[in-house]
Order: C-alpha cells, then sequence, then structure tokens
C-alpha cells in the first residue's frame, strides 16, 4: 500500500517538474512548483504513516512545508505582478530585470 502512495507522489512529483521546465508562464511555474511540494507531502504523509511509529512527525513536517509554501506563493505572486506592471508581459523569457 505504500508503494502506491509513493508511485502517486512520484507522478505528481514529475508532472509538476515538467511544468516548471517546460512551461514559460510565470504563474503556471508557480503552480507547479506547488504541485511538486503536494507531491512532497503526500509521501511525507506516507512514510509517517507506514514506517514511523508517531505519525504525528510526519505531519508536522508537511504542516511546515505548508505555511513554506504559502509565503512562497505570496512573495512569487507579488514578484509577477510587478514584473507584469513593468513590462506587460510574465513570460520568463522576455524577462531581463539583471541587465544593464
Amino acid at each position: 500500500m505504500l508503494g502506491h502512495y509513493l508511485i502517486l507522489s512520484a507522478i505528481l512529483f514529475s508532472i509538476g517538474l515538467f511544468g516548471a521546465l517546460s512551461r514559460r508562464n510565470g504563474v503556471v511555474i508557480l503552480m507547479s512548483i506547488e504541485l511538486m511540494l503536494n507531491a512532497a507531502n503526500l509521501a511525507l504523509v506516507s512514510f509517517s504513516k507506514y514506517l514511523v511509529s508517531q505519525p504525528v512527525s510526519g505531519q508536522a513536517f508537511v504542516l511546515f512545508i505548508l505555511v513554506v509554501a504559502a509565503a512562497e506563493v505570496t512573495v512569487a505572486l507579488a514578484i509577477v505582478m510587478e514584473i507584469y506592471r513593468s513590462h506587460q508581459t510574465i513570460d520568463v523569457t522576455n524577462v531581463d530585470l539583471m541587465k544593464w
């Protein structure tokens, strides 16, 4: 049964990785990163349920990851909105903020 959850987690992580590496839209990249974080959460919860005597430790890690992911989305969305205001695009290949 643990293998089923880990296979699902690997599939979700692979979909998120493919979306983050192949897309050029900033919002879609953020959604793909969130999918990868949720795949890691699924793996942590399934490991804590099947392999640890106290499953609360895995759930505490998941809660911490969800808090960090929410903060990451807030900051990243603010950056994407500011890039859209200044460049009128959210295509990450057209944004060159580090150039002189």
